[in-house]
């Protein structure tokens, strides 16, 4: 047994109790007073729980904070100054640094004809930042200054080799204003199969309600004179892309359909696509752009229909899969090359 261990062992017995009851009520308030030193150095407590409480005096009302802050600013503001050691006059002492000139070895110096001694004396910055670039001198200038020099035949810099390096002025781009369709006159003329109607664009249109685009997928199964039917950007899901799929069944002078950037899942992009196959005058089909990405399955669809719908030239979608993206391209080539044989004949 260690030393320090048998130390400790006379102190087992001991009777804390009856040591507590001898205490006098001085000496139990100096216990107290220890048994609340708190870790001083513990970050984990608050700073009023590191060390005990040490103040006697009895507390003078609550806490006002904007008379303890008058307080500290007066306080503050009848402190004197300390004086500088050395006061501040505004002299200046000692010379300003100029960097000596460097005097060129002979050796070193170069003497040109006096035609181009001349040309490069008159010579503007713009001038000399050309000239820098067409000998290489690239690290005498930008990269803009540089490709600007060397890609174009006129002198086209405007700053000398000496300019800071400023960013590209790029022109605003505007935009795009808001569809100025009126969704109840285009569903009227679809009803009515209007002959001038070609073309119903309801692209960006956000707030359309659903049962009025059925109503006009509706209209679209009869009409016979729409050629292209945009739906980009409306906020579509799949009661619309059903509604379309059913359109596509029945309709046989539709050439172009747009549902991209749309709301539209896996099964409604399913039932659009088997929709297709029984339709024989669409050639342009986009589908691209959706919320969620429509899954293997749907994209292996997409390469059947492709394969077995030769009236399709144009098919809007970024595959994600090598294989069905290599069927697709395969599809497109030999639809496009059918229809220019067509065309031949």
């Amino acid at each position: 047994m260690s030393s320090y261990q048998k130390e400790l062992e006379k102190y087992r017995d001991i009777d804390e109790d009856e040591i507590l009851r001898t205490l006098s009520p001085e000496e139990l308030e100096q216990l107290d007073c220890e048994l609340q030193e708190m870790d001083p150095e513990n970050m984990l407590l608050p700073a009023g729980l590191r060390q005990r409480d040490q103040t006697k005096k009895s507390p003078t009302g609550p806490l006002d904070r904007d008379a303890l802050l008058q307080y500290l600013e007066q306080q503050a503001l009848e402190v004197k100054e300390r004086d500088d050691l050395v006061p501040f006059t505004g002299e200046k002492k000692g010379k300003p640094y100029i960097q000596p000139k460097r005097e060129i070895p002979v050796q070193e110096q170069i003497t040109l004809e006096p035609e181009l001694e001349e040309a490069l004396a008159n010579a503007t910055d713009a001038e000399m930042c050309d000239i820098a670039a067409i000998l290489g001198m690239y690290t005498l200038m930008s990269n803009k200054q540089y490709y600007d020099a060397i890609c174009s035949g006129e002198i086209c810099n405007t700053e000398g080799i000496s300019s800071v390096v400023q960013p590209d002025k790029y022109k605003p781009v505007p935009d795009e204003p808001p569809n100025p369709t009126n969704i109840e006159e285009i569903l009227k003329s679809v009803q009515n199969n209007d002959k001038e109607l070609e073309e119903v664009n309801l692209n960006n249109i956000q707030d359309i309600p659903i049962p009025m685009l059925t109503e006009l997928c509706e209209a679209m199964k009869t009409n016979t004179y729409v050629r292209s039917f945009s739906l980009v950007a409306t906020r579509s899901g799949d009661p619309i892309a059903n509604a379309v799929a059913d359109m596509l069944r029945e309709n046989r002078s539709l050439q172009s359909l747009n549902i991209e950037s749309n709301f539209i899942s896996s099964t409604g992009l399913m039932a659009v696509l088997k929709a297709v196959r029984e339709n024989a005058t669409l050639t342009e089909l986009r589908v691209d752009n959706q919320r969620q990405w429509p899954g293997d399955a749907v994209e292996m669809e997409m390469a059947t229909v492709l394969e077995q719908c030769p009236s399709i030239v144009r098919f809007g979608y970024h595959f994600t899969q090598q294989g069905p993206r290599a069927r697709a391209a395969q599809a497109m080539t030999r639809n496009n090359e059918l229809r220019r044989q067509q065309k031949k004949r």
